[in-house]
């Protein structure tokens, strides 16, 4: 088919995924793509995630009940409340003790034992036999580290005198987004989604977003890489997969990215010969025709090689998917600085972190001394400007173009060398924020019902307050609360109840949780609204919980096995 459709008569496609994208832009008019893009500008803010789905009753039984008791399952808290008060006594004894012996195994990274983390499940202990059961449930199928979790297990519950034997089944939750309800179909098993960008042509951003994939892919992720420059795609040349055409599933009309070592791909390169030549809101609709049919699969983290500027495609990328955070990419000179200085400013508007500065092209080693050919200073001044929180510097070196014009990445080429083992540092940061972000976010907004208040702790802040859950439910500021043409408010005040409370609070990304009513209204609620409400000050003392009910692992925060399991692979590599 003739790209004339698109306003090309230069170039054709010559595949099926090049035919689909033909006619998808066809079907999907200009007016579309801006109603498209509206929908999502009003808030200017979004992303990151996938659903906790979290029970608004559980929060409140944090305030009454031991932290290590909240990974017992649910069956054993429906056991124990049928059993006679004797075995309650003795079998809530041994739950303790195994309890507690798990709770000495602590993860290197973030510190915390796996009790706390949430990593045990479904607890079964017959003390008839003195047999132990559970699972230890990481967020990877591909933990490098799940034997060393399932020995250390073994060891600690062995221990325990009348323990005679242990069963450790390790398990793995298939990846997941913070929200999951908004997410195209392909992306609904992607966990963190990271850009990596520079607002600025030939500063080095492609190939800093290849080596950082395949460097994560080297630490035990499960890795994607999306080449979102249409006009000037990158990918093909600097990655050489042995299928260098993108497949269309016959039956579900999805791409299937093609792979090189385990990382999947996919770049309009591989969809037709080369570069586009197309008008910006028909690149904007490829992008979203790509980003939205692909079948990723199950994956830790897609890493999105932004097109340069801070247009319309820039726009529809944030928009169209839930960025988790963005890495930066500049280089010494002045002139870089500027144009990456409007790219973190277009990132804050739409509330994606950026967690790290990588400057390329900073220095060349020569005689024992470190030059600096183009000054030093921009990257450090675009972290001490907008507070971004990790630097990274590259140096100078024909290998590493020399190996993104090969087709193989440099940290694949020679993985122990200097440039491997800086991607690899920059790889650890970007797990470590990615998990600390997920976890700001899912620990932002919950309710508790022993106090009948919504605590909030915005991401990136320090402060906790609480609201009244119907002042929030007073205060919503959709179509359906307020007209939009004249202002005026139309949900009353005596509307809502008094005594309301919400059904479930789930995040929304880094900029607003959703809200479900017991009415059947879900309510988006952005963090700077919640923030702006009257709050809670003279708050009752809460309810005592019976010691006897133990919650369920859900009530607890989910810290990132996955990302733990990463970094201390990635650490035995440096090592």
């Amino acid at each position: 088919m003739v790209l004339q459709c698109l306003g090309m008569a230069n170039a054709v496609l010559v595949t099926p995924v090049a035919t689909e994208l033909c006619r998808a832009v066809n079907s999907s008019s200009h007016h579309q793509l801006q109603t498209r893009s509206s929908a999502c500008l009003p808030s200017l803010t979004s992303r990151v995630g996938a659903s906790v789905g979290r029970s608004c009753s559980i929060p409140a039984l944090r305030t009454s009940v031991p932290r290590r008791a909240l990974v017992v399952s649910a069956t054993s808290k429906s056991e124990s409340a049928v059993a006679p008060a004797a075995t309650e006594l003795s079998s809530d004894s041994a739950q303790k003790d195994v309890l507690g012996a798990l709770s000495q195994i602590i993860d290197p990274d973030f510190g915390t034992d796996i009790v706390s983390c949430g990593f045990v499940k479904e607890l079964s202990i017959d003390q008839a036999t003195g047999q132990v059961s559970f699972q230890l449930e990481l967020t990877t199928p591909a933990c490098p580290v799940k034997d060393m979790f399932e020995q250390q297990a073994k060891e600690k519950v062995s221990a325990i005198p009348w323990v005679k034997g242990v069963d450790v089944k390790m398990t793995a939750q298939p990846a997941k987004p913070l929200i999951a309800d908004d997410v195209p179909a392909g992306l609904k098993k992607v966990s963190n989604i990271v850009a990596v960008s520079s607002c600025k042509g030939g500063v080095g951003k492609s190939t800093v977003a290849v080596n950082l994939a395949y460097s994560l892919a080297q630490m035990g992720a499960r890795v994607g890489i999306f080449d979102a420059d249409i006009y000037g795609p990158s990918l093909p040349t600097m990655v050489s997969p042995d299928v260098r055409v993108l497949q269309m599933n016959p039956e579900t009309r999805a791409i299937i990215p093609t792979e090189y070592l385990g990382v999947k791909l996919v770049s309009f390169g591989y969809a037709g010969q080369g570069s586009a030549i197309m008008r910006g809101p028909m690149v904007s609709g490829v992008i979203n025709q790509f980003l939205t049919t692909t079948d990723w699969g199950e994956l830790d983290y897609l890493v999105i090689d932004m097109p340069p500027g801070t247009g319309d495609i820039q726009l529809t990328l944030c928009q169209v998917v839930p960025l988790t955070a963005a890495v930066i990419v500049t280089t010494p000179q002045k002139l870089a600085f500027i144009d990456v200085a409007k790219g973190v400013r277009m990132f804050s508007k739409l509330k994606v972190p950026c967690i790290a500065v990588v400057e390329n092209m900073c220095f060349f080693e020569g005689d024992d001394k470190r030059y600096y050919p183009f000054g030093q200073g921009s990257g450090a001044q675009v972290v001490q400007q907008f507070g971004i929180p990790n630097l990274f510097e590259l140096p100078i070196r024909p290998e590493l173009s020399a190996a993104g014009d090969t087709g193989n990445p440099e940290v694949v080429v020679d993985p122990q060398g200097q440039v491997a083992d800086i991607f690899s540092n920059i790889g650890v940061c970007v797990v470590q924020q990615c998990a600390k972000l997920r976890q700001q976010v899912s620990t932002a907004v919950m309710y508790d019902r022993a106090i009948n208040a919504i605590r909030v702790k915005v991401p990136g802040t320090t402060e906790e307050f609480l609201l009244h859950p119907a002042t929030v439910r007073r205060n919503d500021r959709s179509a359906k609360s307020i007209d939009e043409w004249s202002g005026e408010q139309k949900l009353r005040y005596t509307d809502i109840a008094e005594n309301i409370e919400p059904e479930s609070i789930r995040p929304m990304g880094n900029y607003a949780v959703a809200i479900n009513w017991p009415d059947g209204f879900s309510q988006i609620a952005p963090y700077d609204q919640l923030a702006s409400l009257e709050r809670l000050v003279d708050v009752p003392e809460p309810v005592p919980v019976p010691e006897n009910i133990v919650a369920s692992t859900d009530s607890s925060p989910i810290k990132d096995a996955g990302a733990a399991a990463i970094l201390s692979h990635a650490r035995r590599l440096q090592t």
